[in-house]
């Protein structure tokens, strides 16, 4: 059964924009990555914009849907969760846009040999937040079916990790033309983007046991 009547259909109304922000969000990070791999400077801005855009509206709706919940004493029983829920959620893009600004900062230069590694950890890493999205959508509609689609978040979690580490590994070990302070910048722009799918792994813990909570 669904957790919102129609009374609350403004309040769905957000949450499913908000979501639809997140999602998009980490779709625009992965093409800010390779428009810049590929030295699209001019599509790499856009899409910087882009990520801000979609941050701030997103920061928006997630202070709009507590104060729903508050308001209108939604869901009191489980209102906390939802929105502790709708906040780490909203880190993910936060996340994002922060990696993307830092980007633009330091414009880095990434080896040619390096480029399909990045642009790979930028998708694993966008791929979990972006498996987050539905399974946090089946919560508020369906939380029986919650955890099964929770799966892919923690696939590509791992899948990420694995990424990370080994082209850290690549950075340190195969790329001679780098100093060290090449390597440590690299570095840094892979903790960031990996960042990402831990902090989708983190929001679907809590509602794999949201959902369990709801079923009981």
């Amino acid at each position: 059964m669904a957790v919102f009547t129609r009374t609350t259909k403004k309040l769905i109304v957000r949450i499913d924009e908000f979501f639809d922000d997140i999602d998009l969000g980490l779709l625009v990070f992965r093409e800010a990555w390779k428009a810049y791999l590929e030295k699209d400077l001019t599509a790499f801005e856009r899409h910087l914009i882009k990520v801000d855009e979609l941050e701030n509206k997103a920061d928006r709706l997630q202070r709009e849907i507590g104060n729903d919940m508050i308001t209108h004493s939604i869901m009191p029983q489980h209102r906390e969760d939802v929105v502790r829920l709708i906040d780490m959620i909203d880190e993910i893009i936060d996340a994002a846009k922060s990696n993307i600004t830092e980007l633009d900062i330091e414009r880095p230069e990434i080896p040619p040999a390096l480029a399909d590694s990045f642009l790979g950890l930028a998708g694993t890493s966008a791929n979990a937040g972006e498996e987050l999205v539905p399974a946090a959508r089946a919560y508020f509609r369906d939380p029986y079916i919650v955890r099964e689609k929770l799966l892919k978040v923690y696939y590509y979690e791992t899948e990420a990790d694995k990424t990370a580490i080994e082209l850290k590994k690549r950075i340190f070990r195969e790329i001679p033309e780098l100093d060290l302070s090449g390597k440590n910048q690299l570095r840094y722009m892979v903790n960031n983007i990996e960042n990402i799918s831990d902090l989708a792994q983190t929001a679907a813990d809590m509602l794999s046991g949201m959902a369990i909570k709801m079923m009981i």
